[in-house]
């Protein structure tokens, strides 16, 4: 079963590479006959039927290519934040959080665009507003978002 999961991934890495419509139906029937199957363990055939209930969104890549097919990128943004809050006991408050978490958000864009986080900060405390939204910002090729 592990084979046969790697082995789907792999395709759809290849997939993103060459997209076409009748391999993103392939891939479609093969995620359907992987994910469908029933093992003699339980617990193994719980966890492809939770998979397969969410489909459509593990394979919006078969729809738009240029989406990463893994969370790397989004675990590694949230993995400072962590290491953060585990060094200094957390916030006192909900506000000392979301502040917390507005800010660093804020710094990561700023990074990913290339752009210093004190520069957009100054801008934006100055109201001189030079430098764009960051949702109005291309970032790596695809439209961002979040605008602050």
């Amino acid at each position: 079963m592990r084979n046969e999961i790697w082995d789907f991934y792999r395709e759809l890495k290849y997939y993103k590479v060459q997209p076409c419509a009748k391999k993103a139906d392939q891939l479609s029937k093969k995620f359907d006959d992987i994910f469908t199957q029933k093992t003699s363990y339980q617990t193994l055939n719980q966890q492809l039927k939770r998979l397969h209930k969410h489909k459509s969104s593990l394979l919006r890549v078969l729809e738009r290519p240029e989406i990463p097919v893994h969370t790397n990128g989004s675990e590694n943004d949230l993995r400072e934040q962590v290491k953060r809050r585990k060094v200094s006991g957390g916030t006192r408050s909900d506000l000392g959080r979301q502040c917390r978490d507005t800010f660093s958000s804020l710094r990561k864009t700023c990074q990913k665009q290339n752009l210093s986080f004190w520069a957009f900060l100054n801008d934006r405390l100055s109201l001189k507003n030079t430098i764009p939204l960051l949702g109005d910002l291309e970032m790596k090729g695809t439209r961002t978002t979040t605008t602050y």
